[in-house]
């Protein structure tokens, strides 16, 4: 199938029917059922469970058990620094680039604006609209838990509803504003350099999106919701788990200035892993 009749089917087909189907079947407990499917997925992408906590495909009791699966506590080092970024996932870097005038560049042809990506109103510019962007794309094989660039205090969690495009670069070359058309999950925190927004954008069959402090947030349905926190919100280290997802997608994590230089391993093309140094802050 060629990537422009890919693109089309996705706009045919019953995006999220298709996708909570998925997902029920991702959640079955029925050995007869996640076990094969386990072992075919792991098989097809080869995943590397020889760092998986636990390695035994054997032990998963549903599909979603094995695709969150957590790593070994060595699996991905990193010291502890507050002048850096460090990479929150495992995946590949599609775009890492300055915010021009509240637009974040997706692709050639292709931008969106930072009020459409965290669903607030277009007229208002916001916070993010002259710092720093990247967008890193979780591939099937990849480690799906989401961890902290660096400490923060969670300050708002926005679920914006959407469509449920693939994210991969054939679609991602191809529809205009991707990311911020599909359902997503917006987590932002103050630091101690700002403002950082971390965003979860779902996709084709991805079943859900969940964070740790509010369990599984998409899908559901209704228009945009938004969670301010306040006195008991939520305080994360550089590295914690921040959410999770059940089958994979794209990150978007924003700065609110630009004080940060991308490291040279952030540029679009480029594997990356979760604990590497992203972005260094600017002296």
């Amino acid at each position: 199938m060629s990537d422009a009749l890919f693109v089309i089917m996705q706009k045919i087909l019953p995006q999220h029917a298709l996708s909570r189907l998925v997902g029920k079947v991702a959640h079955s407990e029925r050995r007869w059922l996640a076990q094969p499917v386990i072992r075919w997925f792991a098989r097809r992408y080869g995943v590397n469970m020889a760092e998986a906590a636990n390695p035994d495909l054997q032990s998963y009791t549903s599909f979603n058990h094995f695709f969150t699966r957590a790593l070994k506590p060595d699996a991905r080092p990193f010291t502890a620094n507050d002048q850096v970024l460090i990479c929150p996932v495992d995946g590949a870097v599609s775009q890492s680039r300055p915010i021009a005038a509240g637009r974040i560049f997706q692709a050639k042809g292709h931008d969106y604006s930072t009020q459409a990506l965290l669903g607030r109103h277009a007229d208002q510019p916001t916070e993010y609209d002259n710092g720093l962007f990247s967008t890193i794309y979780l591939s099937p094989k990849d480690y799906h838990r989401i961890h902290m660039p660096c400490d923060g205090t969670l300050t708002r969690m926005t679920f914006v509803p959407g469509k449920l495009y693939s994210v991969n670069p054939a679609t991602t070359e191809r529809v205009n504003g991707l990311f911020a058309l599909n359902e997503r999950v917006v987590c932002e925190f103050d630091t101690a350099h700002g403002s950082i927004a971390v965003v979860l954008v779902g996709a084709m069959i991805v079943a859900s999106i969940a964070t740790t402090w509010a369990g599984t947030v998409a899908p559901q349905s209704g228009d945009i919701r938004t969670w301010h926190y306040g006195a008991d919100a939520p305080v994360l280290k550089q590295g914690d788990e921040l959410g999770r997802f059940l089958l994979g997608s794209t990150i978007v994590v924003l700065t609110t200035d630009q004080a940060w230089d991308w490291q040279p391993n952030m540029q679009a093309g480029h594997a990356v892993r979760l604990g590497q140094t992203m972005a260094q802050r600017k002296n």
